[in-house]
């Protein structure tokens, strides 16, 4: 286990006063760091993710600073201060036989080494908590789906000038690509279809043979995300002798409203009697883990994190004060769901409009890092 994980473990030990672990997937492609407390049947999961989007030695560059009551620095906001709330809620709470608190490394590339461990922590669990950052202290009820698509193009090269007949232009299979995904988008679903990155050809006097594509597919609806989906499964070439190859697909499901919104109320209540202010509720087109704990069918809650703002980008910075507040919101939102029957923590589809109320968030992002799928 890698050092910050195994700090990061001892750590949680002490806080809930339970075993630590980690597990490595066998390809080695990645940590899968586990703090947990062997709960209880019917326990509850505290959930997040260590790793952020900067490269190593991005610290160098933008280091940790504080001044006042804000912090900044590369993943301050997402989601290292989430971390610390999390142990400080355990610190809070005298019982912590029925929590774990899971703390994954790969969240922000696509959670592929941990999502086998999420789900199936997640199915021991009545109710997951998640301390992702939130804007302006909004609790996330629903996330929309997530499809990334790589599409790959193959023609063949010839001279612009000499023989551009017996060339295949990679570039105009490309576009055809790209005008056939998009119409895919749908207006009336709020399904968005996103062509992001393309690349293609060698020099200005060749006819390209090769072209690439990348695609980010958001929805609403793991429906949605299945019909975008055959699509790229039924993409053609014009040419005959061109070549198509897709990789990818669905990255993550949906996170519903019906799966967040009794402990969004909880939550709202448990503000209340801590003289907090009012939390409002969202939904979001960015993913997290909770789309994965809420497709296992286990009730999440999201966005309980530390307020701020500038995830993903070199601004990022958290209000202090605002990581005391969240863990005092989480432990006691704890103490509220262990007073609720596990069968009430989610309600059927056609009741989630009148459960909570809620408002659409863009959450912002900054592309001149590597690559993000949350």
């Amino acid at each position: 286990m890698p050092r910050p994980h195994r700090r990061l473990g001892n750590r949680g030990a002490e806080r809930g006063r339970g075993p630590c672990s980690s597990r490595r997937d066998s390809d080695e492609r990645g940590i899968r760091p586990s703090v947990l407390g062997g709960p209880e049947p019917g326990g509850i999961l505290i959930l997040g993710h260590a790793d952020t989007v900067w490269p190593v030695g991005t610290l160098a560059e933008i280091p940790f600073a504080v001044a006042e009551d804000r912090a900044t620095g590369p993943g301050v906001f997402d989601m290292k201060s989430g971390i610390v709330s999390a142990l400080e809620a355990l610190t809070a709470l005298q019982d912590t036989a029925d929590l774990s608190l899971l703390i994954t490394g790969d969240e922000e590339t696509g959670s592929v080494t941990s999502r086998g461990l999420i789900e199936e922590a997640a199915r021991a669990h009545r109710a997951v908590l998640i301390l992702e950052p939130s804007l302006g202290g909004a609790l996330k009820i629903a996330r929309r789906g997530v499809g990334i698509y790589r599409v790959e193009i193959t023609g063949v090269a010839a001279h612009a000038g000499l023989d551009p007949a017996k060339g295949i232009n990679a570039l105009r299979e490309l576009a055809h690509v790209i005008q056939t995904v998009s119409r895919a988008a749908s207006t009336e679903a709020d399904t968005h279809v996103t062509p992001s990155v393309a690349s293609g050809g060698t020099a200005v006097n060749t006819v390209p043979a090769e072209a690439s594509l990348k695609v980010d597919v958001r929805a609403w609806s793991l429906a949605e995300l299945e019909r975008v989906d055959a699509v790229f499964g039924a993409l053609a070439p014009l040419h005959p002798g061109a070549g198509i190859a897709v990789h990818g697909g669905i990255n993550r499901p949906p996170m519903p409203v019906e799966s967040s919104v009794v402990l969004c109320r909880l939550a709202q209540q448990s503000a209340e009697r801590l003289g907090q202010p009012e939390l409002d509720a969202v939904e979001v087109g960015g993913g997290s883990d909770g789309n994965f704990t809420a497709a296992a069918g286990t009730a999440t809650l999201d966005g309980l994190g530390p307020i701020g703002d500038g995830a993903h980008a070199r601004h990022e910075w958290v209000r202090l004060s605002s990581m005391v507040e969240r863990a005092e919101l989480t432990a006691e939102l704890i103490r509220s769901i262990r007073s609720v029957d596990g069968d009430s923590l989610t309600i059927a589809s056609n009741e989630k409009r009148e459960r909570a109320p809620r408002r659409k968030e863009t959450e912002r992002a900054n592309g001149e890092n590597q690559e993000s799928i949350s």
